[in-house]
């Protein structure tokens, strides 16, 4: 059994920055990819960011050069760096962990492990 535990949302202005964190227990964390989702209010969830267990990373197009993912593996920990917030970026933000890297953009229902998320809200 894999256990996600996300950290670091919280309420912070547009054009602020927030560093969200994402420990990981209970398996061989750096054999699997992680990445991040979000869910916006009525809105479905939907891809943010993922890094491979070696470190190469995809993201979607709407937060290219505003999000940044890393993770420190002997921490057990992915991280999402987000700046220049903006309201819409509003949503609450999952951790999911995966062997295969690829269903993490493109098949996100055959996702095995997601946190409980954490929820980041940007106000005007």
């Amino acid at each position: 059994q894999v256990q996600l535990v996300e950290s670091g949302g919280g309420l912070v202005q547009a054009g602020g920055s927030l560093r969200l964190s994402c420990a990981a227990s209970g398996h061989t964390f750096s054999s699997y990819a992680m990445g991040w989702f979000r869910q916006a209010p009525g809105k479905e969830r939907e891809f943010v960011a993922a890094i491979s267990w070696d470190g190469v990373t995809y993201y979607a197009d709407y937060v290219k050069g505003q999000f940044t993912i890393s993770r420190t593996n002997y921490k057990k920990t992915v991280y999402l760096h987000m700046n220049s917030l903006k309201p819409e970026d509003t949503a609450v933000y999952y951790c999911a962990a995966t062997p295969r890297f690829s269903i993490l953009y493109t098949r996100s229902d055959e996702i095995e492990y997601w946190g409980q998320g954490t929820q980041v809200t940007v106000s005007s």
